[in-house]
C-alpha cells in the first residue's frame, strides 16, 4: 500500500493541474475581454452535455427466409440520458436487408425509445450478412447493429423430365403421369403451366400449388393425334423455385391403319348357271398401325366369299387374300358388293362384284384330235400328249374313257374327273406295237359335255425293210456296206451301218410310213476300199 505522504503527493499534483486550468481560462477571458468588442464583462461557462444512444438487440438473425419472399424484426434505439438526441441517418452495408417505418432526421427524447423495422429480402440463395450503422449528435456518434441471414429457395424437379408416348392410333389418346417435387429446402409456389404442341393436353393440375419442400404432386400429359405422324411439344411449368421456367419435353408418333384391296372391283363376266366362278382379291395395310378387319359383308344374288375369317388384323405393310365367287342360279346380269368394316378411316370399304348368269354349255375339246405315231419298231412304246380343254360356259364332269386299237393306251383323265370353265388337263397316249403293219384306234371321252364323247382318233404302224444281196467272190472281200436315199437312182445319203455288215442280210427298222426307200450295196476289202454301187433295190412302206 502507498503511505499517506505518497497519496498527499499525487493531490497535490492535481491541484497544480487544475490549477493551471484555471490559469489558462484565466488567461483565455483576459485576452478576450481585451480583444473582442462589445464585451464589457466576462463570466464562467460549461461546454454543453451530450445524449448517448444504445440499440436493442445489438444483433439481429432472420434465419431461412425463401427467395422472393421477405422477414421483418425490430429493433429499439433508446436515449438514457438527459440530452435528446437526434437520428441523422441509418445505412445498411447490403441491399437484402431494408429499413422500414422510419423517417429520417429522427429526434430521440431524454429518457425515450424509438422502435424500427429491418427487413430482409434476399436476393441470392447462402448466407448474406450485413451491418445497420446508425448516425447521430449522441456522444457515441455511430452505432451498429449486425444483420444475419440465409436466402433459400424451393428446387422444382420432374419426373420423368420428357416423355415419349411412342405410337399412339389416330383418334386415339395416351396419358402419362408427370411428377412435380419440391427437393429444396422451402416451398414453393407454382403459378403457370401451359402446354404446346398438336395434340398435347395437360389436366389434373389446379394453380397456383405451393409445394412444400420435400412434397411432390402429380398431373397428367395426354397424346391424341389427329394425323399421322411424328409430333413434337412440351409443358412449361413457372413457379418461385430457383428454376423457375421448368420445360418438359414432349414427343410421339399418331399412326394410322389403311386398307386396299386389289383389285378394287370385281367381274366375273358371264358364268353359266349352276357352275361357280372364283376371284381372288388380296386386301393390303399401307398405313402405320395394325389393320383390324371386324365385319365382312356380301350382297347381290349369287355372291358369296371365303377364306375371310374376322377379325382379322394385318400388320403395317402386310397383306392377306380371300376369294369371292359368283354362282348364277338364273340368266341375268348381277350387281353386289363385299363390305369390310375396319379400324382404318374409310371404313367401311365396299368392293363392287358383277356378273352375268348365261345358260350352261358345257364344251370338250381335244388337241389335236388325231394322233399319227409313225412308225415304232415292234416292242417298243411311242408316247403322245393330247390337251382335253373345258372351252364351254359350265363346268365339264367326265364320266368314261375308252381307248381302243391293238397297242394303244391312254393315261392322265379318269372317271369322275371335272374341268371348271376354261380348265385344261394333259393326257398321255401310248402306242406299243406287237406285230408288224398299220395299227388305228380311238380314245372315246365320255362327259356331260354338249359335243360327247369327244374322241381322239390314232395311228401307227411297226415296220421294217429286210434286205439281202449275193456275196461278192473277191476273196479279199471282208464285209459290206449299205446305203439308202428318198430318190429314185440317189443320191444315197444316208449309210445305214457303222462296221461293214459281215453277211448278206441287213434289217432296216428306222423308216416311216407313206415313203419310199431306195438302197445300194458295196463290198468292202481288208484295206478299206469300197466297190462301186449295187444294183438298186427300193421298198416302200404302207
Amino acid at each position: 500500500m502507498p503511505s499517506g505522504r505518497g497519496l498527499r503527493s499525487r493531490v497535490a499534483a492535481k491541484l497544480r493541474a487544475e490549477s493551471s486550468v484555471l490559469l489558462m481560462v484565466g488567461l483565455f477571458v483576459a485576452a478576450c475581454i481585451s480583444g473582442c468588442s462589445g464585451f464589457t464583462t466576462a463570466k464562467n461557462s460549461a461546454p454543453p452535455t451530450l445524449g448517448t444512444i444504445s440499440a436493442t438487440p445489438t444483433t439481429l438473425n432472420f434465419g431461412n427466409v425463401a427467395i422472393g419472399s421477405n422477414s421483418s424484426q425490430t429493433f429499439t434505439l433508446t436515449n438514457p440520458s438527459t440530452t435528446s438526441v437526434t437520428v441523422s441517418q441509418a445505412t445498411i452495408s447490403s441491399s437484402s436487408y431494408k429499413l422500414v417505418n422510419v423517417s429520417l432526421p429522427m429526434t430521440v427524447a431524454a429518457g425515450q425509445s424509438v422502435t424500427a423495422s429491418i427487413e430482409f429480402v434476399p436476393q441470392t440463395t447462402g448466407s448474406i450478412g450485413a451491418t445497420l450503422s446508425v448516425v447521430s449528435t449522441a456522444s457515441n456518434a455511430t452505432i451498429s447493429i449486425a444483420l444475419a441471414g440465409t436466402g433459400v429457395q424451393g428446387q422444382l424437379v420432374a419426373s420423368p423430365a420428357s416423355v415419349s408416348f411412342g405410337s399412339v392410333l389416330v383418334g386415339g389418346n395416351s396419358a402419362q403421369t408427370v411428377t412435380l417435387s419440391n427437393t429444396g429446402s422451402v416451398s414453393l409456389t407454382i403459378s403457370q403451366a401451359s402446354v404446346s404442341g398438336a395434340g398435347f393436353t395437360l389436366s389434373g393440375l389446379t394453380l397456383p400449388l405451393t409445394l412444400n419442400a420435400g412434397s411432390n404432386s402429380t398431373f397428367h400429359v395426354t397424346f391424341a393425334p389427329t394425323v399421322s405422324g411424328n409430333a413434337s411439344g412440351s409443358t412449361a411449368i413457372t413457379s418461385n423455385a430457383s428454376n423457375p421456367s421448368l420445360s418438359i419435353n414432349l414427343s410421339g408418333t399418331g399412326i394410322q391403319p389403311q386398307i386396299s384391296a386389289t383389285p378394287s372391283s370385281v367381274s366375273f363376266g358371264s358364268v353359266a348357271t349352276g357352275s361357280t366362278s372364283t376371284q381372288t382379291i388380296r386386301l393390303s395395310n399401307p398405313g402405320t398401325a395394325n389393320l383390324t378387319i371386324t365385319q365382312a359383308a356380301v350382297s347381290g344374288a349369287g355372291f358369296s366369299i371365303s377364306g375371310l375369317t374376322v377379325p382379322l388384323t394385318i400388320a403395317p405393310g402386310n397383306s392377306a387374300t380371300f376369294d369371292a365367287a359368283f354362282a348364277p342360279a338364273s340368266v341375268g346380269s348381277v350387281t353386289g358388293s363385299v363390305a369390310l368394316t375396319s379400324n382404318a378411316p374409310n371404313s367401311p370399304m365396299s368392293i363392287s362384284l358383277s356378273g352375268s348368269g348365261v345358260a350352261a354349255s358345257a364344251l370338250l375339246t381335244a388337241n389335236p384330235t388325231s394322233v399319227n405315231f409313225g412308225n415304232i419298231q415292234v416292242g417298243n412304246t411311242g408316247t403322245q400328249n393330247v390337251t382335253l380343254t373345258n372351252t364351254g360356259n359350265a363346268t365339264v364332269t367326265i364320266s368314261q374313257v375308252t381307248v381302243s386299237g391293238s397297242g394303244f393306251a391312254a393315261t392322265g383323265v379318269t372317271a369322275t374327273q371335272t374341268l371348271t370353265v376354261g380348265q385344261s388337263l394333259t393326257m398321255t397316249v401310248t402306242f406299243t406295237p406287237n406285230t408288224t403293219g398299220n395299227a388305228s384306234g380311238t380314245v372315246s371321252i365320255a362327259s356331260n359335255a354338249t359335243n360327247s364323247p369327244t374322241v381322239v382318233s390314232l395311228t401307227g404302224g411297226s415296220h421294217l425293210v429286210d434286205l439281202s444281196w449275193t456275196a461278192s467272190t473277191t476273196s479279199t472281200v471282208v464285209g459290206y456296206n449299205i446305203y439308202r436315199g428318198t430318190t429314185n437312182n440317189g443320191p444315197y445319203s444316208l449309210k445305214l451301218n457303222s462296221t461293214p455288215v459281215p453277211g448278206v442280210t441287213f434289217t432296216d427298222t428306222n423308216v416311216q410310213s407313206s415313203l419310199t426307200y431306195y438302197y445300194v450295196v458295196t463290198a468292202v476289202d481288208s484295206s478299206g476300199v469300197e466297190s462301186v454301187y449295187s444294183n438298186q433295190a427300193s421298198a416302200t412302206i404302207p
